[in-house]
């Protein structure tokens, strides 16, 4: 698939992107060659290939999910600057 330069600059204008002359003809080629290499993919048999999300076998580890330690309201505000009513306190961020 060819791309030519009204191409990119559409592609650009939705994007919100502004391009200069040279730079549509210099991403038209560039984004031809990407568009190439993907009709390229294209052609590869994959019938009978399951989807991967890696290349390594291997599992991630788990654990038990096991309740090891109990901290109560009044243990994790003691260390907060400032507490009330049994909340964290912390400055105003939207007006």
């Amino acid at each position: 698939m060819s791309l030519d330069a009204a191409a990119v600059a559409r592609i650009a204008r939705l994007a919100r992107i502004r391009l200069t002359d040279d730079e549509k003809n210099h991403l038209a080629a560039e984004l031809s060659q990407v568009m190439d290499w993907v009709d390229e993919l294209q052609t590869v048999d994959t019938e009978g290939v399951e989807p991967l999300t890696s290349v390594v076998g291997a599992r991630l580890k788990t654990r038990s999910d096991i309740v090891t330690l109990n901290v109560t309201r009044d243990e994790v505000l003691a260390n907060a600057p400032e507490a009330t009513a049994g909340f964290f306190t912390v400055p105003k961020v939207v007006e």
